[in-house]
């Protein structure tokens, strides 16, 4: 029988695609996003947050001190960081989570905390031990931010019962978002099936004609994988090899501009078909296209948002 040339496996490099998105960056590199600010509301207090940040959450300390001290909450969290309790807790926590610490600063606080004279300031803990548990920000959402592990300490400090309705909020929030993260990557994985029936169309009424019937199912595969060597640069089976204890396909772990990318290639392969285009020719065609796509779209805000929001 006649069967569809091969897929040379190993020929193209995958792409690595970054996600866009409109950050501030410390002088260390630390990133905190702008784009994923919420707002949590506990006992009608509004106490921002921002979702993200390096897969991290981070809540304002500012805001939490007002529920203290209004007018001037930075009395509150200078007053909070004198504590050597408060220096323990923040060391021990960068110790865990940051591999940056600079801990002979940390040793230097620490000793000199508790005393009438120490005064700390979070810009001081932050430039001097290269924190990342507490952040500054300037402009619109600016303050100090703390990791949600700090930030409910801090809490706790200024009132365990507003603690726990910050908690109790913040869980709403992280709740809602699972659930809008939920819809949107089935909205996204719905338009990616549909618009493959186009392709699929293409494949039964000008490739599965000439071929016999027993491999009919082998070549639907075949011209799948055309598409994820062009865009991922491996096949599904490859990709499987690689990942044995993953759930779901090669697709279900693209990224939204992948996606939108994978979308376009399916029309286009669908007409590159129709008009009778050896597969080896319309793959290097399909990888030429993808790597134009990706450098036209990925400075798209339109995707970024889409990729925040994911």
């Amino acid at each position: 029988g006649i069967h569809p040339p091969p897929i040379e496996v190993g020929v193209f490099c995958h792409i690595m695609i970054k996600n866009v998105s409109e950050t501030d960056t410390r002088k260390d590199g630390y990133i905190m996003s702008k784009a994923l600010s919420k707002t949590l509301n506990a006992k009608g207090m509004d106490i921002r947050t921002i979702l993200g940040v390096n897969n991290k959450d981070y809540i304002s300390l500012t805001d939490i001190a007002k529920y203290r001290n209004p007018n001037d909450p930075r009395f509150i969290i200078q007053n909070w960081m004198r504590n050597r309790d408060t220096i323990e807790f923040l060391g021990l926590w960068e110790i865990l989570n940051n591999k940056k610490f600079n801990r002979l600063e940390f040793d230097t606080f620490r000793n000199s905390s508790g005393r009438n004279s120490f005064v700390l300031t979070p810009q001081q803990w932050i430039e001097n031990t290269n924190a990342i548990g507490i952040q500054s920000k300037s402009g619109r959402y600016g303050g100090t931010y703390a990791h949600t592990d700090i930030a409910f300490e801090f809490a706790s400090w200024v009132s365990p019962e507003f603690k726990l309705y910050i908690i109790k909020d913040y869980q709403r929030l992280k709740s809602d978002e699972a659930f809008r993260n939920e819809v949107e990557w089935n909205a996204r994985r719905e338009l990616a099936r549909t618009n493959y029936r186009i392709h699929t169309d293409a494949i039964k009424e000008h490739i599965i004609p000439q071929l016999p019937a027993n491999i009919a199912n082998i070549t639907y595969a075949n011209e799948a994988d055309v598409l994820n060597m062009a865009l991922f640069g491996k096949t599904a089976k490859q990709w499987r090899d690689e990942h044995p204890g993953t759930k779901g396909n090669i697709r279900d772990e693209a990224s939204a501009l992948e996606l939108i990318i994978l979308v376009n290639l399916e029309n286009l392969n669908a007409e590159f078909i129709k008009n009778g285009m050896p597969q080896s020719q319309r793959l290097i065609r399909l990888r030429e296209i993808v790597q134009q796509q990706v450098k036209s779209l990925s400075n798209s805000s339109s995707v970024a948002k889409i990729e925040k929001r994911i």
